[in-house]
């Protein structure tokens, strides 16, 4: 079915959650079979959704060839096509530090950039992905601009750069803003670049790392792009987190202390937002017709699409291929407790994991096609 007048105004919401970013193509796998010629014209991504997202406003196919297209890709990423352990220079670094700190001076290094390398990445999404084909997107109307967020470090707010209509305005906002220009490979990797476990990625002269830090409004920069309908793609199962079978007294380590970090940085903004938009939704309609309104005020329609399972549960006793060193880095921080899948679950770039995710992506969103039926074609 080719869905056109209905989609003009339409985005496409992808947000972080590293290897869980498979769900998300499992979703739109069941969108493009129901509707094969949907056009999005508005995409926004950051961290791990800003590789689908440049991915899919980079496709010139239809929507269904981009989101099997990336479908294909996420069936040959591993982790070692995303990440390397940096132990040449972690190893030799912790050593001097220790040296110098038995020694009581002051070493003067500068201090480790990312415990993980991200160039197989760089060299993974060279490969697959052509983002010369935004222009080509925008110039036969296919796209009206896309977006992908990362947090500089200097600026300390949330950048969101823009490639899109040169009728879109920029924005500024508290510790949030756009910025127009051609997006690039170093946007991607800036907005995926985690701190401390990523090096950050110098733009423009200053440093910039994962978009999810500090933004605390995933929905807006759609909004501000003109989206009367948002389609966003959620990482948190609907309802409360499950209780442990067993009371566990033990202290948390610190790959299960990450992924509560984790899950604040990456899921929980999201959910604030949409719940956010809801009450504005519901101001809006209170107000009686005719009452004069600021053209930024516009009741914003959201299909807000979730996991049926925990995807951090998922991880549990799935084993997966990284190097020895990482293993035992992992291992040295509790990572291999149950309670530390939510962790380890971001960096579980490998098909035994993000193959079940696709599938629960795709089951979810059949179980939810009237629904999205519904919302598409209204």
């Amino acid at each position: 079915m080719e869905i056109q007048g209905s989609s003009d105004r339409l985005a496409l919401v992808l947000s972080g959650g590293g290897a869980r970013a498979a769900y998300q193509v499992g979703v739109l796998s069941a969108m493009a079979e129901m509707y094969p010629a949907l056009r999005i014209p508005i995409i926004t991504g950051v961290s791990a959704g800003a590789i689908n997202a440049s991915y899919l406003a980079a496709n010139t196919g239809g929507f269904q060839e981009a989101v099997a297209g990336l479908q294909t890709e996420w069936g040959r990423l591993v982790s070692n096509r995303v990440y390397a352990f940096r132990y040449g220079k972690v190893v030799p670094y912790v050593a001097r530090t220790i040296v110098d700190s038995i020694r009581g001076r002051k070493s003067g290094r500068p201090a480790i950039r990312g415990f993980l390398d991200m160039s197989p990445l760089r060299s993974f999404l060279k490969e697959c992905v052509d983002l010369s084909g935004i222009d080509r997107n925008l110039a036969n109307g296919k796209l009206i601009a896309a977006a992908l967020s990362a947090t500089s470090y200097s600026q300390r707010a949330t950048v969101t750069f823009v490639q899109g209509s040169s009728e879109i305005e920029m924005w500024r906002r508290t510790r949030r803003y756009s910025v127009r220009g051609k997006l690039s490979l170093d946007h991607v990797m800036a907005s995926v670049a985690i701190p401390l476990i990523f090096e950050a990625v110098c733009l423009d002269d200053a440093y910039y790392g994962d978009g999810s830090i500090r933004q605390t409004a995933p929905l807006a920069p759609s909004i501000h792009l003109g989206a009367e309908k948002i389609i966003a793609i959620s990482m948190r199962r609907q309802g409360p987190p499950s209780a442990p079978a067993v009371c566990d007294l033990d202290y948390p380590s610190a790959a299960e202390l990450l992924g509560v970090i984790f899950n604040s940085v990456f899921i929980d903004a999201l959910d604030a937002d949409a719940e956010r938009l809801d009450r504005i939704n519901g101001v809006l309609q209170a107000i009686p017709d005719g009452t004069s309104l600021k053209e930024s005020l516009r009741p914003i329609k959201l299909l807000l699409i979730r996991p049926s399972q925990d995807l951090g549960e998922m991880a549990r006793g799935v084993s997966f291929a990284i190097s020895p060193q990482l293993a035992f880095a992992v291992r040295a921080m509790g990572g291999r407790r149950d309670r530390a899948s939510d962790f380890l679950s971001y960096l579980m770039f490998d098909p035994a994991y993000t193959t079940p995710l696709m599938e629960l992506g795709y089951r979810d969103a059949m179980a939810q096609s009237e629904e999205i039926a519904s919302f598409i074609e209204a």
